[in-house]
């Protein structure tokens, strides 16, 4: 075992001592499942220290580095997802371990990603671990139980399980994979900026109570939880459902999960109301197709690590008393839906769609496998999208006057009438971490897409999604590139040709 596999797993042994052998077994498979996503993102993303990449025997991919060095490894179809790389190859030396590949890379930053590289196979190795016996028994009825079956966390981030600063502990106590349930420590606060409806539940004597993450509250802030509340966490792990059925509630979590630190900015509490407002005009728009869950409060007592936000359950938009479901997009596969060319097509029909239309208005959704849910009639067919977290939208004013809406009074990030930017919020969602991670593989999404484009109606942008390229995020080089703040481009070949 590497150190932080070791150490893990020497935690482990002491809170969960039932874990530490199904902990072991996992770890082969964890290092290959992140292997992959690291190979993927060394031989399809604009790596400046990889000179050029070639076509080798067989299968396989040989990338030649800026210094000599010759790295070789399988062939990469960039939407696959559950396919594992065993081994890749340095100057000839097999390298097994993604941590291990990337410290003998030695590239700027290379140490730095490799410790987070060896926290995500040993956090992936223990979420497989922790999987509950017969998870087939008895399918999720709630939508926090359906995130709750996601396992394996992003499908192509090569830090899929990172989660540095979590002992085994509090892995096993706040990750949604674990299943349990948290208790959120409602901090009082004598002055705050709220935004929107403030429940009463959440103030004490003209007190704002801000629920807040216990991790947050042990690392952070370094307080006592106070007060508590009971909640479910979901996929992003500090966004969780109130367990007495009422809001969703984003906390702020200081820690770095994938590629951020999950705080909440002012700026997003500030505009909370304005965008939600807005969006809510917006999904009129669209004949009943989207939903988007409401935010009805938010509030921050003036600093980034102590801020939250109140929004509706996505079930709101469910009739569950016909048998409908609301199933988050990455928790697709757990249904066995996807499966089905027929079943795969509608969905990629309504998600475009919808995301088109929008576009087309000026609005750019970033729709990836956890912000995106589908509502699901009682035989499974996709009938409508919800909408969720409308933090990191795109929003054009230049669009939306075309069509005679108006612009939401605000300025800042979320407002940009650049075409790029535009595109890239959706399409690198949209294609890779929606469509992309539900198909699985390339042959199976250009099925899919070429079935669904035949009936969306045409537009600018459409057009460049099927000429191509395709953006997605460069996962891998934003890990290696701390200096440079925001996202990162990659291109891949669209699947439509």
């Amino acid at each position: 075992m590497s150190d932080a596999e070791a150490a893990l797993g020497a935690e482990l042994g002491a809170v969960r001592p039932g874990l530490a052998l199904p902990y072991a077994a996992a770890l082969p498979g964890a290092r290959a499942a992140v292997l992959a996503r690291l190979w993927r993102g060394l031989t399809h993303e604009p790596l400046p220290w990889v000179a050029r990449r070639e076509r080798a025997g067989g299968d396989g991919v040989t990338l030649l580095l800026a210094d000599g060095r010759r790295l070789h490894g399988p062939a990469v179809d960039p939407y696959a997802t559950d396919v594992p790389v065993e081994q890749v190859w340095l100057d000839g030396r097999p390298y097994d371990r993604p941590a291990r590949l990337m410290s003998a890379l030695a590239v700027p930053h290379s140490a730095a990603f490799a410790a987070e590289l060896d926290h995500s196979a040993a956090s992936l190795a223990l979420s497989r671990a922790g999987r509950p016996a017969g998870a087939g028994a008895g399918a999720p009825e709630r939508s926090w139980e359906w995130e709750q079956s996601v396992v394996d966390g992003h499908p192509f981030h090569p830090n899929c399980r990172s989660r540095p600063g979590f002992s085994a502990a509090d892995q096993l106590a706040y990750g949604p994979e674990h299943r349990q349930v948290v208790a959120l420590g409602l901090a009082p606060v004598d002055e705050a900026l709220v935004v929107g409806e403030w429940p009463e539940r959440f103030r004490d004597s003209g007190r704002v109570l801000v629920p807040v993450h216990p991790w947050q509250a042990a690392h952070v802030l370094k307080c006592p939880p106070g007060e508590v509340i009971d909640a479910h966490p979901l996929m992003s792990l500090r966004t969780l459902a109130l367990a007495d059925g009422g809001a969703h509630v984003k906390t702020a979590l200081s820690a770095r999960l994938t590629s951020s630190v999950r705080d909440i900015s002012a700026y997003s509490i500030e505009t909370s109301a304005i965008v939600s407002d807005f969006m809510a005009e917006v999904a009129s728009r669209t004949d009943g197709l989207l939903h988007v869950t409401r935010t009805l409060g938010a509030v921050t007592a003036g600093s980034p690590d102590l801020a939250a936000v109140l929004r509706e359950s996505p079930e709101r938009y469910a009739d569950t008393a016909t048998g409908e479901r609301v199933v988050p997009v990455a928790a697709l596969a757990a249904t066995g839906l996807p499966g089905s060319p027929s079943w795969l097509a509608d969905f990629s029909r309504l998600a475009l769609t919808v995301c088109l239309r929008l576009l087309d208005l000026g609005v750019a959704l970033e729709a990836h496998g956890q912000n995106v849910l589908v509502v699901l009639s009682p035989s499974g067919a996709p009938v409508r999208l919800v909408y969720r977290d409308l933090a990191d939208i795109r929003v054009s004013p230049a669009r939306l006057a075309r069509h005679g809406v108006a612009a939401p009074a605000m300025t800042g990030r979320i407002i940009t009438d650049d075409e790029t930017t535009l595109r890239r919020k959706l399409f690198g969602a949209l294609i890779t971490g929606t469509l992309g991670a539900t198909a699985g593989s390339t042959p199976v999404l250009r099925e899919a897409l070429a079935a669904a484009v035949r009936d969306v109606p045409p537009t600018v942008d459409l057009a460049t999604l099927t000429e191509g390229p395709v953006p997605t995020k460069a996962l891998t080089l934003m890990r290696l590139s701390p200096e440079r703040p925001g996202d990162i481009w990659a291109e891949l070949p669209t699947p439509l040709r």
